[in-house]
């Protein structure tokens, strides 16, 4: 880091713009702002729901979602460095090995689910939609400038990452996923 911050407000994004890292100036509604913004709502999302997590049995699920707010960190550094790659193939690989990890121990899917359940269970799918908001942001970018694919596919899998999280929660507390039930057909 090459500086800190020591004053908090300095009026230069008054007018609509906001600097990036690099000095450049954009608009605050620029793609690659909303990208960061999300970024940085997810790790918000994901830390609450990492806060949530205070009980024994939900140990070894937190210390294996605790790296990824770093790595959440290093995409909205991405984002506000143009051209700086910082999420690699192999920080997708963890993920998806996580996602193997956690899965193998989850009933198969025949129905959808609802976000619900327990608070904590209902935070993690709030996280994962944001993480799929924060995906589609990245992707409106990528259709403009040279975007690093790797983080691109790292959202992808992060928010698969969070639908298995969400239903590990469930079993670790013992609540019952709550089911979709689709609406009857009315009676002809």
């Amino acid at each position: 880091m090459g500086y800190r911050l020591s004053k908090l407000y300095t009026r230069t994004g008054d007018g609509g713009e906001t600097g990036l890292a690099n000095g450049e100036r954009i608009r605050k509604d620029h793609p690659r702002v909303e990208a960061m913004g999300d970024v940085d709502e997810l790790n918000s999302h994901l830390g609450l729901l990492l806060c949530q997590m205070d009980t024994a049995h939900m140990t070894d699920l937190k210390l294996a979602l605790t790296p990824i707010q770093h790595r959440l960190f290093d995409l909205g550094g991405e984002l506000a460095v143009p051209g700086h790659d910082l999420i690699e193939a192999a920080d997708v690989a963890q993920l998806e090995q996580l996602i193997d990890h956690y899965n193998a121990s989850l009933e198969p899917l025949k129905n959808f689910i609802l976000p619900g359940g327990s608070v904590l269970v209902a935070q993690a799918h709030l996280t994962r939609s944001v993480c799929r908001r924060a995906e589609r942001h990245y992707l409106t970018l990528a259709v403009e400038e040279e975007v690093n694919n790797q983080s691109a596919i790292y959202l992808n899998r992060l928010s698969d990452l969070l639908f298995v999280v969400a239903r590990t929660i469930a079993i670790l507390e013992g609540t019952a996923e709550v089911l979709w039930a689709a609406k009857p057909k009315p009676e002809a």
